[in-house]
């Protein structure tokens, strides 16, 4: 009866009974975010609870760390910021100290930071330093996964734990299995050499649209970058573009620092972005160009079609991505998506994983 009075609100309250002290808790805390739905003020039907009648952000969030598990924290957090615009959660100071770093509160930092005096940016640089890292770590397993060596079938004299052969290891040692103890002794284990795919000197250029819908795919984008860089026969470029094109290559090692300098946010001219990135080609036959966009162009989109044809026509490869980032669920212009398709672009959505994977079977 609980969870119904919770869910319908005091209305329910002679028929369901009062709520304990925890569960008005939970409710002043959902209130004080979801009461802001203005659904609510045409419905009329739930309305808030017996808590305090006003919480202070600080306080809600002091609140809900108490009340509710870490996932439902962090949805709470990401509504807040992304649904309802509670900007002071990321340009508060007193706020920033508290928080627990995540996905969302990146987002929300990077469309916020020109609104932050240099003593709160400090403590929002902590946020992005964290995310990044956790990003960083994950990605840079998908992708070492994605261009290690395969291992050779010729015997390794590096008696290393990595090249430990398993299965030949058993074949050979089969005349020493002791049926009594149900056991292979082990007298010679084999070891088998390992060999690097022979990779060509490839470009990979990557051309971010850092328009405000598309934060999820910068931040991927710069530390999918950042995990690519240096890697054997691999040059790598990261350009971000709005109506402006910047080039970020020379940041692409510290992805912390390349984020702090993107301005989510203003209009958007991909044909712009794709002709410089055509300029940068030095080789067509050994280029990868990946622009990650929604394909709403405030451009010339025939001069986009044109620069996308003749980069296809040289040789090169050219992926457009609607999303990059961990969910990969695009939102973007299909009717433009299709015209770059039918040029032979590979158009669609990717995590930065498969984006590894689709890089690395072009230059194996």
């Amino acid at each position: 009866m609980e969870r119904w009075r919770l869910i319908l609100g005091e209305p329910a309250a002679p028929h369901c009974g009062a709520p304990g002290a925890d569960a008005v808790a939970l409710d002043a805390a959902l209130e004080w975010l979801y009461g802001r739905d203005p659904e609510l003020k045409t419905r009329e039907v739930r309305r808030g609870g017996q808590g305090e009648s006003v919480l202070s952000t600080v306080k809600w969030l002091d609140e809900i760390h108490r009340l509710f598990p870490k996932e439902t924290v962090e949805r709470l957090e990401r509504d807040a910021v992304e649904r309802y615009d509670i900007t002071e959660i990321v340009t508060d100071p007193e706020v920033l100290a508290r928080i627990e770093p995540n996905a969302a509160l990146l987002r929300a930092v990077l469309r916020t930071k020109h609104l932050m005096n240099p003593k709160v940016l400090e403590l929002a640089r902590r946020i992005v330093e964290s995310v990044v890292r956790e990003l960083m770590r994950k990605l840079a397993r998908e992708v070492r996964q994605s261009f290690t060596g395969t291992r050779s079938r010729r015997p390794s004299t590096f008696k290393q734990a990595r090249n430990f052969d398993f299965r030949r290891t058993i074949r050979s040692n089969l005349a020493h299995y002791q049926p009594d103890k149900r056991r292979v002794l082990i007298e010679k284990p084999v070891f088998s050499s390992r060999t690097r795919r022979h990779l060509d000197q490839w470009q990979l250029i990557l051309v971010v649209d850092q328009s405000g819908s598309m934060a999820g795919s910068v931040i991927h984008s710069a530390v999918t970058a950042a995990c690519l860089w240096g890697l054997p026969g691999l040059k790598t470029h990261l350009v971000a573009f709005d109506t402006a094109v910047v080039d970020l290559t020379a940041d692409v090692t510290d992805p912390v620092e390349l984020l702090m300098k993107v301005q989510l946010g203003g209009g958007t001219d991909i044909a712009k972005a794709m002709g410089y990135a055509a300029g940068l080609v030095e080789n067509p036959r050994r280029a990868i160009v990946v622009v990650i966009t929604d394909f709403f162009e405030g451009g010339d989109e025939s001069r986009l079609v044109r620069t996308v044809r003749t980069l296809v026509e040289q040789g090169s490869q050219v992926l457009g991505l609607a999303a990059l980032d961990e969910d990969a669920n695009p939102h973007y212009d299909r009717v433009l998506a299709q015209r770059l398709a039918d040029v032979g672009a590979h158009v669609g959505a990717m995590t930065p994983g498969q984006l590894a994977e689709f890089v690395a079977e072009r230059l194996g």
